[in-house]
C-alpha cells in the first residue's frame, strides 16, 4: 500500500492548522489595533499559540525528513533551526 496521498493529505491538514494560527495571530493583532484587547491580553492571546505552531512546524520538519523529501526538508530546515533557537 503506497502511504504517499495519507502523507500529503497530513500535509494539508497540517497546513491548514498553521494558517489557522497565523490568522488567530492576525486578528489579535488587529483587535489590540483597534483598541478592542490591551496589550496583556493581545500578547497573552498570541503566546498560547506559539508553542503549537513550533511543535507543527517541527513536525513537518522531521515527517518531511523520514519520508524522504530531502528537498522540502532542506527547505523547512532554516525556519526550524531559528524556531529551535527561541
Amino acid at each position: 500500500m503506497d502511504l504517499e496521498p495519507l502523507l500529503w493529505i497530513i500535509f494539508f491538514l497540517m497546513n491548514m492548522g498553521l494558517i489557522a494560527l497565523n490568522l488567530y495571530q492576525i486578528v489579535s493583532l488587529s483587535d489590540l489595533e483597534a483598541d478592542y484587547l490591551n496589550p496583556y491580553e493581545s500578547s497573552s492571546r498570541i503566546n498560547h499559540v506559539v508553542i503549537p505552531e513550533y511543535l507543527l512546524h517541527g513536525a513537518f520538519s522531521i515527517l518531511f525528513l523520514l519520508s524522504g523529501h530531502w528537498f522540502f526538508f532542506l527547505a523547512t530546515l532554516p525556519a526550524a533551526y531559528i524556531n529551535l533557537r527561541k
